[in-house]
């Protein structure tokens, strides 16, 4: 099956440039810097300008209030990972619409590496250390006013039905020994005590495509759109979505006695069910088709 949706509406360097013209005057000489487009997301388009900028402009009208959620959670939150050493892009610029362009757009600092999909895990176990301070900063309880997300950081129970319609939609497309140890994983996850604490802030959608690095070193967590509130075993699943088993052990032990080991068996439950849903939705994407393969080859060491 397909994985990223169709853009709703053609988004051109004429567009871009104007809307940075028009409403980033706060920064210097914004309507001259050289604008090239970066890439395309299931939700939004990145364009860099000039060497520390990128806007960023929802591709399709639901992810419009994602871009919102940004601009209104992600200042106080790129301020308590600041200490981390681990960039996060706080919009500097709340675009609003204009030009025929209809929702809200950002401008977000930008940071210079590469997508951590390209970067062999063995070589991201120099992230471990830094990516569970930067977790350990960001998962702290959440005020109500959170912005809520239907399925992500929630009980899993509230997902058995989608992890079970896709498994049985991967029957004969899948190996078969994969798909019973992430039904057994999850089967797991789903009997383990669920999260008994007050909601905290997650990412909702922490994997290496949504991380930016230079080799071993982890440099931001990137596109938020996803923020919300609730059990940190969501965002724990990176450590078998990202890492090798060094990398993970690195990584769990940075975690220190922060996260219970229920919460752990949530978050090996949460990286199966994942790796199911890019198995089944990338048949367009090769790089999250692989990621889907190697971190269910992660889960069965």
């Amino acid at each position: 099956m397909p994985d990223k949706p169709s853009a709703e509406l053609l988004i051109s360097e004429e567009l871009v440039r104007a809307l940075a013209s028009s409403q980033a005057r706060a920064l210097a000489d914004a309507a001259n810097l050289p604008l090239s487009h970066a890439a395309d997301g299931w939700d939004c388009s990145v364009w860099r300008l000039g060497e520390d900028f990128a806007v960023r402009l929802p591709r399709r009208a639901r992810s419009a209030p994602l871009v919102l959620h940004e601009q209104e959670v992600l200042g106080p939150i790129a301020a308590r990972l600041a200490g981390t050493g681990v960039g996060v892009p706080a919009p500097l610029v709340h675009g609003r619409p204009e030009f025929a362009f209809p929702w809200p757009w950002s401008i977000v600092p930008w940071f210079d590496g590469y997508a951590g999909l390209g970067i062999p895990r063995p070589e991201r176990a120099g992230w471990a250390v830094p990516l569970a301070s930067a977790l350990i900063a960001l998962h702290v309880p959440a005020p109500a006013d959170h912005p809520v997300n239907p399925v992500r950081g929630v009980p899993l129970a509230h997902r058995a039905s989608a992890v079970a319609a896709r498994l049985e939609s991967l029957r004969g497309r899948a190996p078969a020994a994969a798909l019973v140890r992430a039904s057994l994983l999850w089967d797991a996850a789903l009997h383990a005590p669920a999260w008994a604490d007050r909601p905290v802030w997650i990412h909702g959608d922490l994997h290496p495509g949504n991380i930016v690095a230079r080799g071993s070193e982890l440099v931001a967590i990137i596109d938020f759109g996803d923020v919300t509130a609730g059990d940190p075993a969501y965002d724990l699943a990176v450590a078998w979505l990202a890492f090798d088993a060094i990398g993970r052990a690195a990584f769990i032990a940075a975690t220190g006695d922060r996260y219970d080991g229920a919460t752990w068996t949530r978050a090996h439950g949460w990286a199966a069910a994942f790796a199911l849903l890019l198995l089944d939705q990338s048949d367009d994407n090769p790089e999250y088709a692989a990621l889907a393969a190697d971190a269910m080859q992660e889960m069965s060491l």
